[in-house]
């Protein structure tokens, strides 16, 4: 069964553009796992596009190392690194919390309401159980913490650097306490942002980053194939 979307043809985004999203997004959901083979046509065939534009996508998601080629045998999709990991959770970390200090600073009443608003968003998908939904909330909710900083640039250089984290925390969503665990520490964050408070707001932030790699051991004895062998000695 197809994993990836045929892609629209509004011509609001190039096919490559919309190629590489397609793939990204099936890659950090793993439902392309790691290790899998990938085959230029039957990517196309999927999405209704010629080569092209999905060649162009996987050396953007080669760049990226969220793909790898090996000569003579193809395209796969790269195992996951725990140095990347780490290397993502360092810059996420050091930019996340300089910016939500200056979050709790310069943020006003409107942005305590969409603060707000994205919390009972969230506590909406903890009740429905809705994993996709709360993995994109939880974008939404950090993206906003960032540019209410007032430099929207964070995001930007932060989200280039969490393609190998990013499937670490679409995997952790499937353990059953994760996705109520994240809510909690989110409000506790909105909470700190809200009373101007920028010493609590980085520190419960910072907590809920580290956090988010407390399944990165189990998840490794789990699915050794998903992880890069040579980190597993």
């Amino acid at each position: 069964m197809p994993v990836l979307p045929v892609l629209p043809r509004d011509g609001k985004e190039p096919a490559p553009v919309q190629a590489y999203q397609a793939i990204r997004d099936a890659i950090v959901r793993v439902e392309l796992e790691p290790g899998q083979r990938l085959s230029e046509n039957d990517l196309a065939s999927q999405m209704g596009v010629s080569r092209t534009p999905v060649r162009e996508a996987l050396a953007r998601l080669r760049d990226e190392q969220l793909v790898r080629v090996v000569p003579q045998l193809g395209t796969f999709v790269s195992r996951i690194s725990v140095a990347a990991v780490g290397d993502a959770q360092f810059i996420r970390e050091a930019l996340e919390c300089a910016a939500v200090r200056l979050s709790a600073e310069r943020a006003g009443p409107s942005d305590h309401e969409l603060l707000e608003e994205l919390m009972v968003a969230q506590e909406r998908t903890r009740a429905d159980g809705d994993l996709d939904a709360f993995y994109h909330l939880d974008d939404s909710f950090h993206h906003a913490l960032c540019d209410l900083s007032r430099h929207p640039t964070v995001w930007t250089i932060s989200q280039r650097a969490k393609s190998h984290l990013n499937r670490i925390r679409r995997l952790s969503l499937e353990v059953p306490t994760y996705l109520p665990e994240m809510v909690d520490e989110h409000r506790r964050v909105v909470d700190a942002v809200v009373a101007q408070d920028p010493d609590a707001a980085e520190l419960a932030l910072r907590y809920h980053l580290r956090q988010v790699l407390r399944e990165l051991p189990h998840l490794r004895e789990q699915r050794p194939d998903y992880f890069e062998q040579a980190e597993l000695v």
